[in-house]
């Protein structure tokens, strides 16, 4: 192909692939098959890799091409980004338009209601059509570039659509149909980005899966995943983004009203808000503010209220702002949404470390969108404080909108009959009398069956053995794992590795294939590392996070067992509590012998976490801690190269740290690196400071 066809077709496929992303993202009605999507992008993706001169910044293929950042950059917005008042009170609705009124007398007001996403606010600036800067709001005058971030999100156009012209009255073929409209000098859109609830729930799989910490909500998903430093990153996360507002724009009309604005923002390629509701009075906009909390049930993202603001933008700039919100807008939230029901019964769960928690069973009520017939009372303390009993009609709430919690009894609905929860002494799975506090060697509310043989333990423990996060057997999930112990088959994780085809095979629903690929998953974990068989053994208090700082200060498994209180905390992240759970584990005779049977079996005792550093050093005494994922290196390779220096890696940052080593997902190590004015380098400083050159 000669460069002059490249040319054509590279413009072609981009332009092609720019309207099946905004028929997909934006509008939701796709024409072609994800197959075909794909082959269009492959086109593209090789027509740039054989003519690398063609790929411009708004090429669809760069929306995943970005490189790791060491920090964003401030950026300061053209117009402000004022955040809104707020209220929950429909009087205090009528008291803002009131208040409207009188800076606009005399003059008729409409009102735009839109749904308020829950959120992070972000302006986009396009200079020319082409998406040039996308920043965070900050303090509304200045805030962080995250541009290679926002370009990963589809519903981002990358090169604003021409708006077509409206069509021209029929005059005959002598005259020409007028042009298209202008596309603006300069485009200033405000938006949210927000996290589906779909996406959100599979994210958090994927985290729990891994052994790492979940988000809380929606959210905190979106604000964490837009604070990452590598967008290739941020492209496997499932953010959207909807628009709903401009700041800056030169070189075209702006239309006068919020729903032409609206309207005008989609036909550049924007997408806005599914619904909006137009309002000429105080009592059609209460009326409207009805109808989006029902409304808004229906939306797969998560909204906390509603916007209110004045239709008309010449009577917005009338109305002015004060130094933190305009006058014009108002949110309105709304309160949790909370449904009665009737408490049937409280049964006890039994975890893998022998904790009872209390479970409300009750009739079943919508709520928020689901059907909700269980909620967690948490421990006896909760149910004693808010009163709660078998019988009791009771007000739940999703806790976030997205956990169901008991939050009062209705006591004024009581017959008489309701009976106070007493809560068990002995464990409802083997009957072994329960321990809480000093008397269980932790100081909680908690009340544990101390019973290792406890089926319900049992069951938690083999699962956490093969669970993702741990040491990532595949099918050994609940289902199978129930069956594994109630038909004696397997006692504990060591008895995994001696289980055999036929054995599996007498199970209900296992094949010969299923039972093959279970026991391959079960070899294969063998040479899973250390801190994944630390982290595997289910020692209370020792998650991820702690395994592996164990796994670096120690290495052997039976190092970390061996040692002393002392020795323990020496690791990073290692108080006395966790020292304590650690020696009280590893002093059980059962737990011994399960490591010996574990030995035997073949599983890997050694850390590659670790590696002894010699005395001196060009790090030597140095305290460095790395935050996220490097170019070049991965963090068990630059923690070896930090430590064969002579240098200690840790895994928080204090005032102790000599250097944070930033990377990908530095977050809030990066941050309180800056607080604590600790120096924060790169991964080609890293190697300098090493003795070493930059890959």
């Amino acid at each position: 192909m000669d460069w002059q066809t490249a040319q054509q077709r590279h413009a072609q496929l981009c332009a092609e692939i720019r309207r099946h992303d905004y028929l997909y993202y934006v509008v939701g009605r796709p024409e072609i098959s994800d197959f075909e999507y794909d082959r269009l992008y492959r086109e593209l993706v090789e027509l740039e890799q054989q003519f690398p001169a063609l790929i411009t910044p708004d090429s669809p293929t760069q929306r995943v091409g970005g490189q790791p950042v060491d920090s964003f950059p401030p950026y300061r917005h053209a117009a402000p980004m004022l955040s809104l008042d707020n209220t929950y009170s429909q009087g205090e609705v009528r008291e803002f338009v009131q208040r409207v009124q009188r800076l606009l007398p005399g003059e008729a007001l409409a009102w735009v209601v839109e749904p308020k996403v829950d959120g992070l606010a972000v302006s986009l600036r396009y200079e020319q059509g082409v998406l040039a800067v996308g920043a965070t709001r900050g303090d509304g005058t200045t805030g962080d570039n995250i541009t290679s971030n926002l370009k990963t999100i589809r519903s981002v156009p990358l090169r604003l659509q021409t708006p077509p012209a409206p069509p021209a009255p029929p005059q005959g073929d002598l005259f020409a149909p007028p042009p298209a409209s202008p596309l603006p000098a300069v485009l200033e859109v405000r938006g949210e980005v927000f996290m589906p609830r779909a996406g959100f729930e599979q994210l958090n799989a994927e985290r729990r899966a891994a052994g790492e910490e979940e988000f809380a909500n929606p959210r905190n998903a979106a604000a964490g995943s837009l604070k990452q430093l590598d967008p290739r990153i941020v492209a496997r996360r499932p953010l959207e983004m909807v628009f709903y507002g401009v700041g800056q724009v030169e070189g075209v009309p702006v239309p006068p009203t919020h729903d032409a604005l609206l309207h005008w923002l989609q036909r550049l390629g924007f997408k806005t808000p599914e619904r909006i509701w137009l309002c000429h009075s105080t009592e059609e906009l209460l009326a409207a503010l009805d109808e989006l909390d029902r409304f808004r049930k229906t939306l797969p993202y998560d909204t906390d209220g509603a916007v209110i603001k004045l239709n008309s933008l010449a009577q917005r700039e009338r109305c002015g702002a004060t130094a933190k919100a305009p006058r014009w807008a108002i949110a309105y939230k709304y309160a949790p949404e909370q449904a009665e029901t009737r408490l049937k019964a409280i049964t006890i769960q039994v975890g893998r470390t022998g904790a009872l928690t209390p479970v409300a069973e009750l009739e079943p009520v919508f709520l928020s969108g689901s059907t909700i017939s269980r909620a967690t009372l948490h421990n006896e303390e909760e149910i004693r404080r808010k009163d709660i009993r078998v019988g009791d009609w009771v007000v739940i709430e999703k806790a976030g909108e997205v956990i169901p919690a008991v939050v009062r009894a209705v006591a004024e609905k009581r017959t008489g009959a309701e009976q106070v929860f007493v809560f068990p002494k002995n464990c409802p799975e083997c009957g072994t009398p329960v321990t809480r506090g000093a008397e269980a060697g932790v100081d909680y509310v908690v009340w544990r069956c101390p019973n290792p043989d406890c089926p319900a333990q049992i069951r938690g423990r083999i699962e956490h053995w093969c669970s993702r996060g741990a040491m990532d057997i595949e099918g050994g999930g609940e289902v199978l794992v129930a069956q594994l112990v109630k038909t004696g088959l397997v006692q504990d994780v060591a008895d995994l590795y001696r289980l055999t085809v036929d054995e599996l095979c007498q199970l209900e629903r296992m094949g010969e294939k299923s039972a093959r690929n279970f026991l391959e998953g079960i070899e294969a974990s063998k040479q899973r590392d250390l801190w994944r068989v630390l982290f595997g053994l289910g020692i209370l208090h020792v998650g991820a996070s702690v395994a592996k700082s164990l796994s670096r200060t120690f290495p052997t498994l039976d190092d970390i067992l061996n040692a002393s209180m002392e020795q323990l905390q020496k690791a990073e992240d290692v108080g006395e509590t966790i020292a304590q759970s650690i020696l009280q584990w590893a002093g059980d005779p059962r737990n011994r012998r399960l490591v010996e049977r574990l030995r035997a079996a073949g599983v890997n005792f050694q850390s590659s976490l670790y590696q002894a550093g010699p005395a001196g050093g060009r790090l030597a005494g140095k305290t460095l801690v790395l935050t996220g994922t490097l170019p070049h290196l991965t963090r068990e390779q630059a923690t070896a190269k930090i430590e064969a220096a002579g240098g200690r890696v840790a895994s928080s940052v204090s005032k102790k740290t000599d250097y944070v080593v930033a990377g990908a997902e530095a977050g809030s190590k990066l941050e309180k690196a800056r607080q604590l004015g600790v120096p924060v380098i790169d991964e080609a400083e890293l190697l300098r400071l090493c003795g070493e050159t930059s890959p």
